[in-house]
């Protein structure tokens, strides 16, 4: 397709001179927002944006470099696809996997749009015609690999003739958490990505990512070399997602088999299952199949063809489940996942939140179960002490210092009383305050018992070492309480303190779900990375000298094992009406069919969300199916016709 189908139309965005080719003065069309929403509905079929996209977009357009951290579901794809139709040259966009581009590649251009990618899947003549044709203008938005992209031949070569010959307009670095040692995902390859601005100084760089904490945020800034970049936080909040954790125990798969089977009212509906090892995951997805469930494994075990044809059996609906090692799932956008387990703790909440938020990316209700059991703790730390160097097989002290630090945050979210949203969002710097409606806890609030007392023990033994001036995590202060005959306890003299085995009466696990609540709550504070340590606070003091009471929610003896929903998350996944829920199947066989003829995953035809505003709305001519979210100009001329008249005959039945 010629580059000129993707010029914009005169009148929309203002060509004006500029630093970088084909800048748009995104200004002149802040006064008449209509024309940036008819490319939106013209490439994509959105009459409008979602919260948070078009100032995206905008400074996109405007050239300027920014840093745009969007949840998953969010629509941060939309935010570099746009602006690349927009300005003239070509879009690189630099991620981490093959399969990631793909399915980014496939759903463009499904939407008619020109974008390619080059990595190492493709052989050398294929690889050649497609760098001939974005040098001939042909392509819009061009995926590379950070380790391609960073190769002499690109950098001294592709790269120049290209701006010769038609500009690039952006630098996108998708996954840009990929960049930060901090981050879940660290890349040493992306760290090499701050070369493109020292190379290529007016090209505007472009970061996206759907979860990073403010260290992560700063690290991507500083290691792109961003230059006052525009900052971009939406929402780290998924309404549309139902969190529980549940206790780890022989009931654990015959539950997991009910959600699969579709007990729980989701329906036999797509599903991921995490587990950490390989053999887990062959054990899981065996047994599953077993008992009738289409489920398949996905880990770094099994050969590349394998999980390539085992990723698409899921993707295309021809498999429900896929159990997988965090292995599977960057590179999937398969909107219509509805629940997602994780059978084992996952290594860093990230992680947890990436891996979750794979559910219920079309925004429709879906459900996020964590399995915790006490030898999870084992394993995860077994797995941080084998974080050697390769070359000399010394401990690698600080990746192990970091991933101890991660695993203490999932242990504070798995082991809590408290709202699990709450817990996720101020990891991430963001407040959630009261009932969220939508997570275990919330749902079915644990019995809550009056623990005034042991708060300020707890806050008394915190108080007494900083008199000394020292300070130390809620292990050593539990410790200090219980008793212990500790070495070290003992070699400080912290033995001799008034509170030393006053709280021998509660257990281990009892003062850690109280230090967690203090902490959750603001009643105490932690700083420090490696090794964080207490400290008072005022609402720390109040306690103390009982101006205030402190309430625990106390954990039950056992789970209930039932699935609660709330909010949005409450309401089952099915149409309004007996004649919308039929209609609704007969649009999925369709769509399912012509996905099978082109090879394409069902989602790339038409997501869910389409096909029930289909179902409910029934349009009968193609200008009426042209209002459904989700139908843009081409998907009009190449669907309408088959699903307008599907509708008429479920219609005149």
């Amino acid at each position: 397709m010629p580059a000129s189908d993707f010029e914009h139309s005169p009148g929309v965005l203002r060509r004006v001179p500029g630093p970088a080719p084909g800048h748009f003065d995104a200004a002149d069309s802040t006064d008449d927002a209509a024309p940036l929403r008819q490319a939106l509905k013209r490439h994509f079929g959105f009459d409008e944006f979602r919260p948070g996209q078009e100032a995206v977009v905008r400074d996109a357009l405007a050239g300027r470099d920014l840093l745009a951290i969007m949840p998953t579901g969010g629509g941060k794809s939309l935010c570099f696809q746009l602006p690349a139709l927009l300005r003239s040259g070509v879009m690189i966009v630099i991620s981490p996997l093959i399969a990631l581009m793909q399915d980014q590649v496939r759903l463009l251009a499904d939407n008619g749009i020109a974008a390619t990618f080059l990595n190492s899947s493709l052989d050398a003549r294929t690889a050649a015609e497609r760098s001939a044709a974005v040098l001939r203008g042909e392509i819009k938005l061009l995926y590379l690999a950070p380790e391609r992209l960073m190769t002499a031949d690109y950098l001294d070569s592709f790269l120049p003739r290209l701006i010769a010959a038609r500009g690039i307009s952006a630098f996108t670095v998708d996954e840009a958490h990929c960049v930060s040692e901090w981050g879940h995902d660290f890349r040493p390859d992306y760290r090499q990505l701050g070369q493109l601005r020292a190379r290529f100084p007016g090209i505007p760089v472009l970061a996206f990512t759907a979860t990073a904490t403010g260290r992560v945020r700063d690290d991507i800034a500083a290691q792109l070399r961003l230059n006052q970049p525009a900052r971009h936080v939406a929402s780290f909040n998924r309404p549309n997602l139902f969190y529980s954790v549940k206790p780890k125990g022989s009931h654990s798969y015959a539950e997991l088999l009910r959600q699969a089977r579709g007990a729980e009212g989701v329906g036999r509906e797509a599903g991921i299952v995490y587990c950490l090892s390989r053999k887990r995951v062959d054990e899981l997805a065996a047994r599953l199949a077993d008992d009738g469930v289409r489920a398949l494994p996905y880990h770094a075990g099994l050969d590349a063809e394998t999980r390539r044809a085992n990723q698409e059996a899921f993707i295309r609906d021809d498999a429900q489940v896929i159990v997988a090692t965090i292995a599977f799932g960057m590179g999937i956008n398969k909107p219509d996942v509805r629940w997602v387990v994780h059978f084992e703790l996952p290594k860093t909440m990230e992680g947890y939140y990436q891996e979750a938020g794979r559910a219920g990316r079309d925004g429709e209700p879906a459900h996020c179960t964590l399995y915790f059991g006490t030898g999870d703790i084992r394993t995860a730390e077994f797995l941080i002490s084998q974080k050697i160097d390769p070359n000399n097989g010394e401990p690698l002290e600080q990746e192990q210092r970091i991933a101890r630090q991660q695993l203490r945050k999932v242990l504070d979210y798995a082991e809590s009383s408290e709202c699990r949203r709450a817990i996720q969002l101020g990891y991430f710097g963001e407040q959630f305050s009261g009932n969220c409606g939508a997570c275990d806890n919330c749902k079915n609030p644990k019995p809550v018992e009056d623990w005034t007392l042991e708060a300020q023990q707890f806050l008394s033994c915190v108080a007494r070492l900083a008199q000394r001036g020292q300070r130390f995590g809620s292990a050593y202060v539990i410790d200090i309480l219980r008793g212990a005959a500790n070495q070290k306890l003992i070699d400080r003299g912290h033995q001799q303190l008034s509170v030393y085995g006053i709280g021998k009466a509660r257990a281990q696990d009892e003062w850690r779900v109280l230090a967690r609540a203090l902490l959750h709550q603001g009643v105490v504070e932690e700083s420090g990375d490696s090794y964080p340590v207490l400290r008072l606070n005022q609402a720390s003091r109040a306690l103390l000298k009982s101006e205030r009471r402190f309430t625990l929610a106390v954990p039950p003896r056992r789970d209930a094992g039932l699935r609660q929903r709330g909010s949005k998350s409450a309401q089952p996944i099915i149409a309004a009406t007996p004649v919308e829920a039929a209609l609704f199947e007969r649009l999925r066989e369709l769509r399912k069919r012509l996905a099978d003829e082109q090879k394409l995953p069902p989602y790339v035809v038409f997501a869910d969300t389409a096909l029930r505003a289909m179902a409910a709305q029934q349009p009968v001519t193609l200008s009426g199916f042209a209002g459904i979210p989700g139908v843009g100009g081409h998907k009009l001329e190449r669907y309408g016709a088959a699903f307008v008249q599907l509708i008429r005959e479920f219609l005149a039945e």
